[in-house]
């Protein structure tokens, strides 16, 4: 079953992400990390429903979705950035992409440009609840400009935060490749629960080098096998 929702807001928070603000219909109930499949009420567009994480916390009374366009896919994400407020689109029932498995236990999240979004409704719900303290974000990019809400992720209490850049210039973070070597160096206890997302060999990668630095395989969460 779908249901309707209204923009009410969009903001660009770089170059080629916006976050978006909807209506939240009565009785949508989702976990931080889940997703839903959105579809354009437009024509031409009312089958491509795509998979988006919900990145506002399940207690607020507005839906948002921080999402990546692509415009040289000439898709759905390439016609959201014209969406105007007022415009509807459908989203499915919710489902399970990643979610929190010790909420109140330090953990480390890995993201690589849009494979922060998933962890946005996580972060925003522990830093709500307190339970932050102890935990690291390690979030890479191509450049400076990319990086998205870096001013709320820095902000939040307990949390660490490790900013890279592999392209141009790096002003204010480090210019490095998160590998092994990088997670030697910034990650000193293996015992936790680690949360990986991004393009699929950034995720491979960054398993198996956690892995082989004595991470439990079984506390290594991605999105295909939450």
């Amino acid at each position: 079953m779908t249901q309707t929702i209204t923009l009410k807001d969009k903001r660009q928070l770089t170059p080629d992400v916006h976050a978006y603000t909807f209506t939240r219909p009565d009785g949508l109930e989702f976990t931080p990390g889940h997703a839903t499949e959105m579809t354009l009420n437009r024509e031409g567009w009312k089958e491509e429903g795509r998979p988006f994480t919900f990145t506002s916390r399940p207690e607020e009374d507005h839906l948002q979705f921080v999402i990546k366009s692509y415009p040289s896919h000439d898709g759905v994400t390439e016609q959201l950035p014209d969406l105007a407020p007022g415009e509807t689109v459908e989203i499915a029932e919710p489902f399970g992409a990643l979610e929190d498995k010790a909420p109140e236990a330090p953990a480390t999240f890995l993201a690589a440009g849009a494979g922060l979004t998933p962890f946005l409704a996580i972060l925003r719900e522990r830093a709500a609840q307190g339970t932050l303290q102890g935990c690291q974000l390690i979030f890479t990019n191509a450049t400076e400009a990319d990086i998205i809400l870096r001013g709320e992720l820095t902000a939040m209490e307990g949390l660490t935060t490790h900013f890279t850049v592999t392209d141009g210039p790096a002003k204010t973070v480090e210019k490095a490749k998160v590998d092994r070597a990088f997670l030697a160096d910034k990650i000193h206890d293996y015992s936790g629960h680690f949360y990986i997302c991004g393009p699929q060999g950034f995720v491979d990668d960054i398993r198996d080098a956690l892995t082989a630095l004595g991470a439990d395989a079984d506390r290594i969460h991605t999105e295909e096998g939450w």
